[in-house]
């Protein structure tokens, strides 16, 4: 609690150390003043030791008793020394005492007083003591320490007590050397995010400290907060507890009914395990309900766990378990498990149902330099396909637009040396939530060894075909299972999963021809080991005479081996266009990078068995059988071979245009490079071996910057050279000399995406990191496009923003608001069978802007122009209060028509005074 550190402030005001030798103290002090002011008229800085001189023991010690050497050998030693009597004097000093006053240092021996004026200072050990004005009171054994009176009459130079890391700032302090006992007016100080100021504080002992009169807040300013907590008396017992009578709450110096007869706080400096108080409220389909109740385990330094838990009067619940960890320079990460029963009207009712959900977040991240040759990550999102739409107690804006969820664990180690070892064992998950398909890959298996030169020289550059002659090792296997959520993690899930191997060994090299040409060629090997095949026939008989294809599963170890060969050829071309003298444009440069590439693969018909299907099995006639050739690796992990021969060759061209202009700065040496066109690619290919269609459709993508490194139109397209027939096919005839153009548009699409704020035009713009997004770890967008992903019981997540940001003067707002605005576009353009027409064109904003100081209201929204409609639409209307918060967000229509209002304070310590009211969606459970 906060009123911790007051405990600190006075129980540690730096007199403590001292104990009973203070008064000798301050004696020695004022003595050496004395003296001191004798010889000199005044001194503004001193610091004085007192030298304790030794005095001789009478009694004789057993060090000098004279003893012949030899008698200590032959006789046992005896000790005749006896006791020291004698009390020994106590030591005056335990630490060095500096003091200091700016105006004077002054002891008054008919008063028995030392006066110190003007910026005094007294540092004993830890403890330092900073006033106007200190007075140190021998006959009374009393110090007192307050401020003084400017030229203006104002109080300044107020007490600042100092001892380790607590603070104490009152108007004034009186303390007692013999009783030890202490009065503190009007004392200021912070414990735990509390601001604290009470009128008188009364130290009895070391361990009791009264106080009357005591405002405490989370409030900036302790003078005038906007809000506070009043408390008559309390009792403080430093570090363990606070004792409390009648507490209120004042907001603007206004009492408030809110208020407690009496409080008990416990105290302590680490975290500590403790209750989290639930949230009451009603639901019109489930009734009254508690939630997020639960309780805090403060485990350790390095884990702790949250058990959360929410119930409704009509029997639906929740339990969620979250916990962090984190040990420094190894690892650090967080679990989070949500479990949901929820039931829709009460039971004997037509309209009853009942559904469980459930979602497992865990993500864990290893500090690079924990082992360089060893990595584990996590990346897990896994659950119920419906959670997202489903949950209850949260906003998943962002989540339930998006219909796939994905996880991801892997163990990566490299084994070093000459050549070096790569093994990555990994699980994988993906669940699409829409139709409920689970897709698991466990494990997931991959070894490679990395590229080695076995021609190349020892000593010296690789130069030439074998010099660069290069081959590596490639293993994968995977166990790979297809389920839905019903079947998950039951015994069948197990009964289709499927396990493949591959091993490839690519050999390639690379090299010159003629300086300017780059060539390179190689050929790659693989084999594939799967333990189930297809076996295929025919059965007229089936079917009711109709006849069918039976498929036979025959489980068994099966292989195949595939090759292949390529090699491509390449250059760059640059070509630069110099503008005159003087011009701001300077000039523009076009690179091109055309390649021309050559690949063949071979047909692998030993991989193929054929059966014949006919309509009458009493016939014989050719005409009325038709032979099908399959593979028995069809369908299989790899899928099957190809039978078919190809060889084709490609062609790509690859565009940049740049601009050299005049900076502006008048400092730079060098022109500035604008980007016009940034990967303008053209790619085609064709079969030699084909017997139609040889030639592929022509592509065509790019990127256009409109504004350098923020906003980027990327764009494709496809055109074919062949036409189509009356029913739509694709047919080997030329568009052209069907009547048509030179190629034909099939598909194209266009799409950008553009963030960006009035900081955006200002210097030292940062941007934050989208992994400490919420909605981003449950796989929503990053940028919040679609709003922000809360949970209810996390509502001040604005808050929380809102305080990563420096504090700024609102008395000067001036005409620079504060707005952040994000874009994203996307059409698409169909024409492959003569459809001509936008498959789908959208935009997609998302908008907040701060109106005034502390007023903020936003809107994430869409509009679909195939289809005219507005897409989902969040608003949200948020007002900083300064210590409180205030917010409300609306979903106005859809499925999800919902609305939550919050009002709370900001900091943590008191985080359960808040007032939350709102109308979750209606659910089809």
């Amino acid at each position: 609690m906060a009123l911790q550190k007051l405990s600190h402030s006075f129980t540690k005001i730096g007199f403590k150390p001292l104990q009973t030798t203070v008064r000798y103290i301050l004696y020695s002090l004022s003595f050496s003043l004395f003296c001191i002011c004798q010889i000199t008229a005044q001194e503004t800085n001193k610091t004085t030791e007192v030298p304790i001189p030794a005095q001789k023991d009478s009694i004789t010690t057993a060090n000098e008793i004279k003893v012949d050497p030899e008698q200590l050998l032959n006789e046992k030693a005896q000790d005749t020394t006896k006791k020291d009597t004698l009390a020994p004097e106590p030591q005056l000093l335990t630490d060095k005492v500096d003091y200091k006053a700016t105006d004077y240092m002054r002891l008054s021996r008919r008063e028995n007083k030392m006066y110190l004026y003007n910026q005094a200072e007294i540092i004993y050990g830890d403890m330092q003591i900073n006033a106007g004005s200190i007075i140190v009171d021998n006959e009374k054994n009393e110090v007192y320490a307050y401020g003084i009176k400017d030229s203006l009459g104002e109080y300044t130079q107020p007490p600042i007590f100092k001892q380790a890391q607590n603070v104490v700032e009152p108007d004034s302090i009186r303390f007692n050397f013999d009783t030890e006992k202490a009065l503190i007016f009007n004392s200021r100080t912070e414990q735990n995010g509390f601001k604290i100021k009470n009128e008188v504080s009364k130290r009895e002992n070391d361990s009791v400290i009264y106080m009357k009169n005591v405002k405490f807040t989370t409030s900036e300013n302790i003078e005038d907060p906007e809000y506070y907590f009043y408390a008559r008396r309390i009792k403080f017992v430093p570090k363990k507890k606070i004792v409390t009578g009648l507490v209120n709450m004042f907001i603007a110096d206004v009492p408030t009914p809110l208020g407690l007869p009496f409080g008990y706080f416990p105290l302590t400096e680490d975290r500590t395990s403790g209750f989290i108080i639930p949230n009451p409220g009603e639901e019109s389909r489930r009734g009254y309900f508690l939630q997020n109740g639960g309780y805090y385990f403060a485990i350790s330094d390095y884990v702790d766990l949250t058990l959360l838990g929410d119930y409704y009067t009509n029997g639906s619940y929740t339990f969620a378990v979250e916990s962090a960890y984190a040990l420094r320079y190894r690892f650090r990460g967080n679990l989070r498990f949500r479990f949901e029963n929820n039931l829709q009207s009460e039971r004997g009712f037509p309209d009853f149902s009942r559904t469980t959900t459930y979602n497992i977040q865990w993500t864990h991240s290893q500090d690079a330099k924990a082992n360089p040759n060893s990595r584990f990550s996590a990346s897990v999102n896994f659950g119920s396909s419906d959670f997202f739409q489903q949950s209850t107690n949260q906003l998943n804006t962002g989540n339930f637009l998006n219909n796939q969820i994905s996880s991801s664990i892997s163990y990566a180690r490299t084994f070093q040396g000459d050549p070096q070892v790569n093994f990555n064992l990994a699980a994988t998950h993906n669940s699409n939530t829409n139709t409920g398909i689970v897709n698991l890959s466990l494990p997931n298996v991959n070894a490679s060894v990395s590229r080695i030169f076995p021609f190349a020289p020892k000593v010296g550059v690789k130069k030439g075909i074998i010099h660069n002659i290069n081959t590596q090792y490639n293993f994968r296997g995977e166990n790979r299972i297809t389920t839905d959520d019903d079947a998950l993690f039951s015994s069948e899930m197990f009964e289709d999963s499927r396990i493949g191997m591959q091993h490839s060994i690519p050999l390639s090299t690379n090299f010159k021809i003629l300086k300017y040409l780059s060539a390179t060629a190689g050929t790659n090997f693989q084999e594939n080991w799967v333990f189930e095949t297809i076996k295929q026939t025919y059965d007229s008989t089936a079917n009711e005479g109709a006849g069918e294809v039976v498929r036979d599963t025959i489980t068994g170890f099966d292989t195949y081996r595939t090759y292949n060969f390529s090699a491509s050829l390449g250059t760059t071309i640059y070509g630069t266009f110099n503008f005159k003298k003087g011009k701001r444009i300077q000039a523009i440069r076009h690179t091109m990078r055309p390649s021309v590439s050559y690949s063949i693969n071979p047909a692998f018909d030993q991989f193929y068995d054929t059966y014949t299907v006919t309509d009458n099995p009493n016939t014989t006639d050719i005409d009325e059988t038709e032979v099908v050739e399959y593979s028995r690796f069809e369908g299989g992990f790899f899928g099957a071979p190809s039978n078919v021969f190809s060889s084709s060759i490609g062609f790509s061209l690859s565009n940049n245009i740049e601009m050299k202009v005049k900076s502006r700065d008048t400092t730079a040496t060098e022109p500035k490079k604008i980007t016009l066109l940034n990967n303008l690619n053209f790619s085609t290919a064709y079969n030699i071996a084909g017997d139609s269609l040889k030639l592929s459709p022509l592509s065509i993508s790019g990127n256009i910057p409109i504004i350098q490194n923020k906003l980027d139109i990327n764009f494709n397209a496809q055109l074919d050279p062949y036409a189509l027939d009356n029913n739509n096919r694709k047919i080997d005839v030329w568009n052209i000399d069907n009547g048509g153009s030179l190629f034909r548009l099939t598909r194209a699409s266009a799409n950008f995406g553009y963030s960006f704020s009035n900081t955006d035009f200002e210097k030292g713009a940062v941007n934050e990191d989208p992994l400490e997004n919420q909605n981003f770890r449950n796989e929503g967008r990053p940028d919040n496009l679609f709003g922000a992903g809360t949970d209810f019981r996390e509502a001040q997540s604005f808050v929380r923003d809102k305080e990563k940001k420096s504090d700024k003067d609102v008395k000067n707002y001036n005409y620079k608001i504060p707005w952040s605005l994000r874009l994203a576009y996307n059409v698409n353009y169909s024409n492959n069978a003569r459809q001509n027409e936008i498959s789908s064109h959208s935009i997609q904003f998302s908008g907040d802007v701060e109106l005034a100081p502390r007023w903020s209201v936003g809107v994430s929204s869409g509009y679909d122009l195939k289809n005219p409609g507005f897409t989902f639409t969040n608003l949200r209307f948020q007002r900083d209060l300064e210590s409180w918060t205030m917010s409300f967000n609306w979903i106005p229509f859809s499925e999800r028509t919902s609305w939550n209002f919050f009002i709370g304070i900001k900091s943590s310590v008191l985080s359960d005074i808040k007032y939350d009211k709102r109308r979750e969606p209606d659910r089809q459970l």
